[in-house]
Protein backbone atom coordinates (compact mmCIF):
# COMPACT_ATOMS: atom_id res chain seq x y z
CA UNK A 1 0.00 0.00 0.00
CA UNK A 2 1.43 3.37 -1.28
CA UNK A 3 -0.17 6.17 1.32
CA UNK A 4 -0.44 9.88 0.23
CA UNK A 5 2.72 12.03 -0.11
CA UNK A 6 3.66 14.02 3.35
CA UNK A 7 4.83 17.34 3.14
CA UNK A 8 8.45 16.13 2.95
CA UNK A 9 7.45 13.99 0.05
CA UNK A 10 5.15 16.95 -1.73
CA UNK A 11 7.91 18.62 -1.51
CA UNK A 12 10.56 16.20 -3.25
CA UNK A 13 7.59 15.39 -5.80
CA UNK A 14 7.74 18.97 -6.74
CA UNK A 15 11.20 19.56 -7.41
CA UNK A 16 11.47 16.39 -9.43
CA UNK A 17 8.67 17.80 -11.76
CA UNK A 18 10.02 21.73 -11.41
CA UNK A 19 13.41 21.08 -12.55
CA UNK A 20 13.14 21.46 -15.99
CA UNK A 21 10.68 24.60 -15.52
CA UNK A 22 12.05 28.67 -15.09
CA UNK A 23 11.17 29.87 -12.11
CA UNK A 24 12.02 32.86 -10.30
CA UNK A 25 13.43 33.95 -6.79
CA UNK A 26 9.93 34.25 -5.47
CA UNK A 27 8.99 30.56 -5.96
CA UNK A 28 9.02 28.90 -2.51
CA UNK A 29 8.08 24.67 -2.99
CA UNK A 30 7.51 24.05 0.77
CA UNK A 31 4.41 26.88 1.16
CA UNK A 32 3.15 25.48 -2.11
CA UNK A 33 3.76 22.33 -0.50
CA UNK A 34 2.12 22.56 2.77
CA UNK A 35 -1.56 24.04 0.71
CA UNK A 36 -1.64 21.02 -0.60
CA UNK A 37 -2.33 18.55 2.18
CA UNK A 38 -4.33 15.00 0.68
CA UNK A 39 -2.84 15.53 -3.10
CA UNK A 40 -0.79 13.31 -4.78
CA UNK A 41 1.90 12.72 -7.54
CA UNK A 42 -0.59 13.35 -10.27
CA UNK A 43 -1.70 16.34 -8.55
CA UNK A 44 1.55 17.77 -8.10
CA UNK A 45 2.51 17.11 -11.58
CA UNK A 46 -0.50 19.16 -13.03
CA UNK A 47 0.04 21.92 -10.67
CA UNK A 48 3.27 22.72 -12.40
CA UNK A 49 2.31 22.05 -15.42
CA UNK A 50 -0.87 24.43 -14.57
CA UNK A 51 1.44 27.15 -13.18
CA UNK A 52 4.10 26.58 -17.08
CA UNK A 53 0.93 27.67 -18.89
CA UNK A 54 -0.17 30.23 -17.03
CA UNK A 55 2.95 32.37 -17.24
CA UNK A 56 3.14 31.47 -20.80
CA UNK A 57 0.07 32.85 -20.92
CA UNK A 58 0.58 36.40 -19.45
CA UNK A 59 3.87 36.18 -21.80
CA UNK A 60 6.54 35.41 -18.99
CA UNK A 61 9.44 33.41 -18.93
CA UNK A 62 9.42 32.11 -16.05
CA UNK A 63 7.02 30.67 -13.20
CA UNK A 64 6.21 32.66 -9.96
CA UNK A 65 4.86 32.00 -6.96
CA UNK A 66 1.29 33.97 -7.82
CA UNK A 67 1.06 31.34 -10.89
CA UNK A 68 2.08 28.35 -8.66
CA UNK A 69 -0.48 28.90 -6.13
CA UNK A 70 -3.32 29.86 -9.14
CA UNK A 71 -2.85 26.23 -10.53
CA UNK A 72 -2.96 25.11 -6.80
CA UNK A 73 -6.52 26.16 -7.41
CA UNK A 74 -7.30 25.49 -10.38
CA UNK A 75 -6.46 21.48 -9.97
CA UNK A 76 -8.00 21.82 -6.46
CA UNK A 77 -11.55 23.78 -7.45
CA UNK A 78 -11.00 24.05 -10.80
CA UNK A 79 -10.32 26.91 -13.15
CA UNK A 80 -12.49 30.30 -13.24
CA UNK A 81 -15.85 30.57 -15.01
CA UNK A 82 -16.13 34.27 -15.66
CA UNK A 83 -18.85 33.78 -18.15
CA UNK A 84 -21.35 32.68 -14.94
CA UNK A 85 -22.85 36.06 -13.98
CA UNK A 86 -24.85 35.99 -11.07
CA UNK A 87 -27.78 38.67 -10.04
CA UNK A 88 -26.48 41.34 -7.70
CA UNK A 89 -28.42 39.21 -4.75
CA UNK A 90 -26.73 35.77 -5.25
CA UNK A 91 -23.50 38.08 -5.07
CA UNK A 92 -24.13 39.30 -1.77
CA UNK A 93 -25.34 35.93 -0.50
CA UNK A 94 -22.09 34.21 -1.40
CA UNK A 95 -20.05 36.97 -0.21
CA UNK A 96 -22.14 36.84 3.24
CA UNK A 97 -21.40 33.11 3.19
CA UNK A 98 -17.86 32.79 2.34
CA UNK A 99 -16.79 35.71 4.56
CA UNK A 100 -18.97 33.78 7.44
CA UNK A 101 -16.55 30.78 6.86
CA UNK A 102 -13.70 33.16 7.01
CA UNK A 103 -14.65 35.42 9.76
CA UNK A 104 -15.77 32.62 12.58
CA UNK A 105 -12.03 30.42 11.51
CA UNK A 106 -10.19 33.85 12.00
CA UNK A 107 -12.11 34.38 15.42
CA UNK A 108 -11.31 30.72 16.75
CA UNK A 109 -7.82 29.96 17.78
CA UNK A 110 -7.82 26.39 17.27
CA UNK A 111 -8.33 26.81 13.27
CA UNK A 112 -6.11 27.14 10.26
CA UNK A 113 -5.29 31.02 8.87
CA UNK A 114 -7.38 32.20 6.30
CA UNK A 115 -5.38 32.52 2.68
CA UNK A 116 -8.18 33.80 0.15
CA UNK A 117 -11.52 34.52 -0.11
CA UNK A 118 -13.35 34.58 -3.81
CA UNK A 119 -16.31 34.77 -4.88
CA UNK A 120 -15.50 34.07 -8.64
CA UNK A 121 -17.90 30.78 -9.42
CA UNK A 122 -15.05 27.54 -10.69
CA UNK A 123 -15.86 25.39 -13.27
CA UNK A 124 -16.68 22.49 -10.81
CA UNK A 125 -19.22 24.17 -9.31
CA UNK A 126 -18.51 26.26 -6.56
CA UNK A 127 -19.35 29.51 -6.11
CA UNK A 128 -17.09 30.62 -4.13
CA UNK A 129 -14.41 29.39 -1.72
CA UNK A 130 -12.27 30.24 1.40
CA UNK A 131 -8.36 29.10 0.94
CA UNK A 132 -6.83 28.01 4.27
CA UNK A 133 -3.54 27.12 4.10
CA UNK A 134 -1.93 25.35 7.88
CA UNK A 135 1.09 26.70 9.21
CA UNK A 136 2.21 23.35 9.68
CA UNK A 137 1.69 19.93 8.65
CA UNK A 138 -0.37 17.72 11.38
CA UNK A 139 -0.86 14.15 11.38
CA UNK A 140 -3.31 14.60 14.48
CA UNK A 141 -6.59 16.38 15.64
CA UNK A 142 -7.75 17.44 19.03
CA UNK A 143 -11.14 17.50 19.92
CA UNK A 144 -11.03 21.23 19.94
CA UNK A 145 -9.86 21.86 16.58
CA UNK A 146 -12.52 19.26 15.60
CA UNK A 147 -15.17 21.52 17.05
CA UNK A 148 -13.94 24.55 16.03
CA UNK A 149 -13.69 22.71 12.53
CA UNK A 150 -17.69 21.87 12.64
CA UNK A 151 -18.26 25.75 13.87
CA UNK A 152 -16.34 26.80 10.50
CA UNK A 153 -18.28 24.40 8.46
CA UNK A 154 -21.18 25.49 9.58
CA UNK A 155 -20.58 29.37 9.41
CA UNK A 156 -21.63 30.06 5.86
CA UNK A 157 -24.74 28.89 6.70
CA UNK A 158 -24.79 30.93 9.47
CA UNK A 159 -24.16 33.79 8.12
CA UNK A 160 -26.88 33.44 5.36
CA UNK A 161 -29.39 32.97 8.50
CA UNK A 162 -27.88 35.87 10.05
CA UNK A 163 -27.99 38.49 7.54
CA UNK A 164 -30.53 37.71 5.48
CA UNK A 165 -32.96 35.33 7.56
CA UNK A 166 -33.05 32.55 5.34
CA UNK A 167 -31.31 29.76 4.17
CA UNK A 168 -29.92 28.56 0.55
CA UNK A 169 -28.88 25.69 -1.05
CA UNK A 170 -25.29 26.57 -1.22
CA UNK A 171 -24.50 24.76 2.34
CA UNK A 172 -24.96 21.11 0.82
CA UNK A 173 -21.41 20.15 0.67
CA UNK A 174 -20.40 22.15 4.17
CA UNK A 175 -23.48 20.17 5.52
CA UNK A 176 -22.33 17.13 4.32
CA UNK A 177 -18.64 17.81 5.54
CA UNK A 178 -19.27 18.48 8.83
CA UNK A 179 -22.03 15.71 9.34
CA UNK A 180 -18.84 13.32 8.32
CA UNK A 181 -17.20 15.08 11.13
CA UNK A 182 -19.21 14.68 13.75
CA UNK A 183 -19.86 11.09 12.76
CA UNK A 184 -16.49 10.41 12.80
CA UNK A 185 -15.83 12.08 16.49
CA UNK A 186 -18.68 10.20 18.22
CA UNK A 187 -18.42 6.64 16.53
CA UNK A 188 -14.42 6.49 15.64
CA UNK A 189 -12.52 8.86 17.58
CA UNK A 190 -14.40 8.40 21.04
CA UNK A 191 -14.97 11.97 21.34
CA UNK A 192 -18.71 11.70 22.49
CA UNK A 193 -19.40 12.18 26.34
CA UNK A 194 -22.42 9.71 25.95
CA UNK A 195 -20.92 6.67 24.35
CA UNK A 196 -17.22 7.29 25.40
CA UNK A 197 -14.59 4.50 24.21
CA UNK A 198 -17.13 2.01 22.11
CA UNK A 199 -15.87 1.73 18.43
CA UNK A 200 -19.40 2.12 17.07
CA UNK A 201 -18.27 2.27 13.10
CA UNK A 202 -14.87 0.60 11.33
CA UNK A 203 -13.94 1.44 8.19
CA UNK A 204 -13.47 -1.49 5.90
CA UNK A 205 -12.17 -1.41 2.35
CA UNK A 206 -10.02 1.93 2.84
CA UNK A 207 -8.45 1.89 -0.14
CA UNK A 208 -11.66 0.86 -2.05
CA UNK A 209 -14.19 2.85 -1.52
CA UNK A 210 -13.40 3.39 2.39
CA UNK A 211 -16.87 3.23 3.50
CA UNK A 212 -17.80 3.13 7.35
CA UNK A 213 -19.51 0.04 8.83
CA UNK A 214 -21.64 0.44 11.36
CA UNK A 215 -20.87 -2.29 14.78
CA UNK A 216 -24.16 -1.62 16.57
CA UNK A 217 -27.78 -2.57 16.53
CA UNK A 218 -30.37 -0.22 15.61
CA UNK A 219 -31.15 1.24 18.85
CA UNK A 220 -28.12 2.77 19.28
CA UNK A 221 -27.48 3.58 15.49
CA UNK A 222 -30.29 5.81 16.37
CA UNK A 223 -29.16 7.42 18.94
CA UNK A 224 -25.47 7.84 17.16
CA UNK A 225 -27.86 9.89 14.68
CA UNK A 226 -29.76 11.80 17.48
CA UNK A 227 -25.77 12.22 19.07
CA UNK A 228 -24.39 13.69 15.63
CA UNK A 229 -27.20 16.13 15.51
CA UNK A 230 -27.09 17.58 18.66
CA UNK A 231 -23.32 18.00 18.16
CA UNK A 232 -23.80 19.65 14.74
CA UNK A 233 -26.83 21.96 16.48
CA UNK A 234 -24.38 22.98 19.19
CA UNK A 235 -22.18 24.10 16.20
CA UNK A 236 -24.31 26.16 14.70
CA UNK A 237 -25.26 27.99 17.77
CA UNK A 238 -21.77 29.18 18.04
CA UNK A 239 -21.49 29.84 14.46
CA UNK A 240 -24.69 32.36 15.18
CA UNK A 241 -22.96 33.69 18.14
CA UNK A 242 -19.68 35.03 16.81
CA UNK A 243 -21.00 35.98 13.99
CA UNK A 244 -23.84 38.03 15.92
CA UNK A 245 -21.28 39.45 17.98
CA UNK A 246 -18.98 40.26 15.06
CA UNK A 247 -21.55 41.98 12.43
CA UNK A 248 -19.78 44.99 11.83
CA UNK A 249 -17.03 42.92 10.35
CA UNK A 250 -18.75 40.88 8.68
CA UNK A 251 -20.64 43.70 6.81
CA UNK A 252 -17.32 45.71 6.32
CA UNK A 253 -15.75 42.67 5.33
CA UNK A 254 -18.53 41.08 2.71
CA UNK A 255 -18.58 44.74 1.23
CA UNK A 256 -15.20 44.81 0.04
CA UNK A 257 -15.23 41.13 -1.21
CA UNK A 258 -18.91 41.97 -3.39
CA UNK A 259 -16.35 45.56 -4.84
CA UNK A 260 -13.27 43.35 -5.11
CA UNK A 261 -14.30 39.56 -6.53
CA UNK A 262 -11.08 38.26 -4.42
CA UNK A 263 -9.41 39.13 -1.27
CA UNK A 264 -6.38 37.88 0.36
CA UNK A 265 -5.95 36.83 3.96
CA UNK A 266 -3.93 39.35 4.40
CA UNK A 267 -6.47 42.12 3.22
CA UNK A 268 -9.03 40.06 5.01
CA UNK A 269 -6.88 40.44 8.62
CA UNK A 270 -6.50 44.27 8.14
CA UNK A 271 -9.92 45.02 7.99
CA UNK A 272 -10.58 42.96 10.68
CA UNK A 273 -8.19 44.25 12.62
CA UNK A 274 -9.00 47.74 12.15
CA UNK A 275 -12.61 47.08 12.93
CA UNK A 276 -11.53 45.50 16.37
CA UNK A 277 -9.27 48.47 17.23
CA UNK A 278 -12.36 50.85 16.53
CA UNK A 279 -14.57 48.79 18.73
CA UNK A 280 -12.25 48.46 21.56
CA UNK A 281 -12.10 52.43 21.24
CA UNK A 282 -15.89 52.30 21.30
CA UNK A 283 -15.89 50.27 24.37
CA UNK A 284 -13.11 51.90 26.31
CA UNK A 285 -14.57 55.77 25.43
CA UNK A 286 -18.22 54.21 26.94
CA UNK A 287 -15.98 52.85 29.90
CA UNK A 288 -14.62 55.81 30.32
CA UNK A 289 -17.92 58.13 30.47
CA UNK A 290 -19.48 55.48 32.82
CA UNK A 291 -16.87 55.98 35.32
CA UNK A 292 -16.90 59.68 34.68
CA UNK A 293 -21.33 59.76 35.75
CA UNK A 294 -20.28 57.32 38.34
CA UNK A 295 -17.60 59.31 40.09
CA UNK A 296 -20.04 62.53 39.34
CA UNK A 297 -23.16 60.84 41.19
CA UNK A 298 -20.51 59.67 44.21
CA UNK A 299 -19.49 63.55 44.38
CA UNK A 300 -23.16 64.69 44.47
CA UNK A 301 -24.03 62.21 47.07
CA UNK A 302 -21.34 63.23 49.72
CA UNK A 303 -22.36 66.87 49.05
CA UNK A 304 -25.83 66.23 50.16
CA UNK A 305 -24.53 64.23 52.95
CA UNK A 306 -22.53 66.62 54.03
CA UNK A 307 -25.75 69.64 53.61
CA UNK A 308 -27.77 67.58 56.15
Amino acid sequence: IVDKPDLKGRVDILKVHSKDVKMDETVDLEAIALATSGAVGSDLANMINEAAITAVKHGRQVVSQKDLFEAVEVVLVGKEKKDRIMNEEERRIVSYHEVGHALVSALQKDAEPVQKITIVPRTMGALGYVMQTPEEEKFLNTKKELKAMLVGLLAGRAAEEVVFDTVTTGASNDIEKATKVARAMITQYGMSEKFGLIGLESVQSRYLDGRAVMNCGEATAAEIDAEVMEMLKAAYEEAKRLLRENREALDKISEFLIEKETITGKEFMEILRKVQAEEAQKNSEIQTEENSTKVNLSKENTADTATE
